[in-house]
């Protein structure tokens, strides 16, 4: 059900909301150290949007003038029948009024959907990679295969679709790796995104803080090797870029604990439940849900984002430190989506 144009939705800091991320599930067929627990508890199906739900709210953000929507999970391709709800999404952007569908994935399931993807009208990918070594890698996902993933990413490149590979940066476990990813996505055309690790979920607070290597850091190791020009590039994301001289990539570092990037932030997130999180960081949310079961009508459902919208607050305050031993939030990255 599509909805007709609205207003713009404009939050208290005069910042214009133009970029939704959706969870459409909390399952995953990873479990990856920073980001989940090994033994997770899972939400019931019957508190989870069904697909034609989370159509009709992604259709409501977009009449609001969202022009950028990100699929991501837990692993959105795990979803059962995902593709229909894809396709379904992809008529906004064949009909002008969304820029940009795009989804975050682990690659497990591209060999089987990056041919699909493509036709429905996704152009770019955010794929999580965090090593290119099989035995490390099966190590930080507890349960991935590499072979599956390397499989996956060259079949989307087939296929047309740009990669962008999100690297989480961890002290100790893969900061020996990355000049190796600069040059191996170089190689390929692919752009490379660091990440900090960020304190969220209930993981154990020592091994958070052991894990936590600032960025600054990590820009200070490439440069030793890569020549780093900053460049202005955004894809709509908190990833400032810098262009590598010796293979034309580019590479983006996202900053939530050493750099706020909170002042221009453009995004909310909606967990697979219909929970609209303001902010990454906080733990204000908007029930959707309700609404969207209350009425056929999307009136409710409309007036309760622009109430939501208008709550959302400046940033977040994320701490990683052996003083600060809880999450900032006690959500997995899993529920938001990152």
């Amino acid at each position: 059900m599509d909805v007709a144009a609205l207003a713009p939705l404009i939050d208290p800091f005069q910042r214009r909301i133009t970029y939704l991320r959706v969870s459409v599930t909390d399952r995953c067929d990873f479990r990856c150290i920073y980001c989940m627990s090994e033994e997770m508890t899972f939400l019931p199906r019957s508190e989870i949007l069904n697909l034609e739900e989370l159509d009709r709210v992604c259709s409501a953000f977009i009449a609001f003038g969202v022009r950028k929507l990100r699929l991501t999970g837990g692993e959105p391709l795990v979803r059962r029948n995902i593709m229909s709800l894809i396709r379904s999404l992809g008529r906004h952007r064949g009909e002008g009024r969304l820029d940009e569908l795009t989804l975050t994935t682990n690659g497990s399931q591209l060999t089987k959907f990056a041919a699909e993807l493509y036709d429905c009208g996704v152009r770019r990918l955010n794929v999580s990679l965090d090593t290119l070594d099989a035995a490390q890698f099966h190590a930080l996902t507890r349960w991935g295969q590499l072979d599956k993933v390397m499989a996956g990413i060259m079949a989307a490149k087939a296929a047309g679709l740009r990669i962008k590979i999100n690297c989480v940066a961890l002290k100790g476990v893969n900061e020996g790796e990355f000049d190796r990813l600069v040059a191996w996505c170089g190689d390929h055309g692919f752009d490379l995104v660091f990440i900090e690790v960020m304190p969220m979920g209930d993981l154990d607070a020592a091994s958070r803080v052991d894990q936590y290597l600032p960025l600054s850091l990590v820009r200070q190791r490439l440069a030793q090797r890569w020549t780093l020009r900053d460049i202005d590039f955004r894809t709509g994301g908190p990833a400032r870029y810098c262009v590598v001289g010796e293979t034309g990539g580019r590479v983006g570092f996202i900053t939530p604990m050493t750099h706020n990037f909170c002042e221009s932030c453009n995004r909310v997130r909606l967990t697979c439940t219909g929970r609209l999180y303001m902010c990454l960081g906080q733990e204000d949310a908007a029930d959707l849900r309700a609404p969207l079961r209350a009425s056929e009508s999307n009136q409710p459902l409309i007036e309760a984002i622009a109430e939501a919208i208008s709550r959302k607050p400046k940033g977040h305050d994320f701490v990683i430190d052996r003083d600060h031993t809880t999450p900032a939030s006690p959500r997995h990255m899993s529920v938001t989506g990152g």
